[in-house]
């Protein structure tokens, strides 16, 4: 009976791996202020904008500002723009590729 619940929690981890996913929001930085940055318009990551505009993963928002993220993009999943943008591809046995 343990062995079963171990392996069910086993199967569980494994799915999670395969299924992996973050959202990203593109940001201002020059906007940084008290740990947050504020939120602009996806569009504003594909300009030439001499990085001030990037992309932050993982972040929690607060109105249209982030903070507790990273300017670290993950290297495997899914990751998706807080608007629905699919900026890489990814999950179990897929190649990723480069986006943002």
């Amino acid at each position: 009976m343990v062995k079963v619940g171990m392996l069910g929690t086993l199967s569980m981890s494994l799915a999670a791996c395969g299924s992996s996913s973050s959202v990203a929001d593109c940001v201002d930085g020059y906007s940084y202020r008290d740990g947050r940055y504020k939120v602009v318009n996806d569009r504003d990551c594909d300009s030439l904008s001499g990085g001030r505009y990037f992309w932050y993963y993982g972040g929690t928002t607060s109105g249209l500002q982030v903070s507790n993220g990273t300017t670290l993009k993950p290297r495997k999943g899914e990751i998706k723009s807080r608007a629905g943008r699919v900026l890489q591809r990814g999950g179990f046995g897929s190649k990723s590729s480069s986006g943002g």
